[in-house]
């Protein structure tokens, strides 16, 4: 396999208006979408396409009400980042994994805060 690192790569650039960023949400979404049989196929994941869309849809939905437009510059240059890292292949399925942490293993999530974590014994 060709290791190209330009592959997927985009110029950074800010959101003229909240209708360019609208725009440009949706189609990172619809990338993200359109992905999802390959990222299960590339990564070996045993789960199926649906849930993998799922997840997803639920950190999209995650950062739905941001009203700052710099801040939704910064979450589609993460979004695009984490995508191009996906399908580039250079995360191992443990990096893959972590977005399904509590559906994976429901006692596997992390305390709510330090001191809880600590009384739990956890690192």
């Amino acid at each position: 396999m060709v290791i190209n690192p330009t592959y997927l790569s985009q110029r950074t650039r800010t959101s003229v208006n909240w209708q360019d960023a609208q725009r440009r949400v949706i189609h990172a979404y619809r990338q993200w979408l359109r992905s999802a049989p390959e990222i299960q196929q590339m990564y070996s994941l045993n789960m199926p396409v649906s849930k993998i869309r799922t997840k997803v849809r639920q950190e999209f939905e995650r950062h739905r009400y941001v009203n700052k437009l710099p801040v939704v510059d910064m979450l589609l240059f993460h979004s695009h980042t984490e995508f191009q890292e996906t399908l580039n292949f250079w995360k191992q399925i443990p990096h893959v994994m972590k977005f399904f942490r509590e559906e994976e293993n429901p006692d596997a999530r992390l305390p709510a805060n330090f001191m809880q974590g600590f009384l739990e014994g956890r690192n």
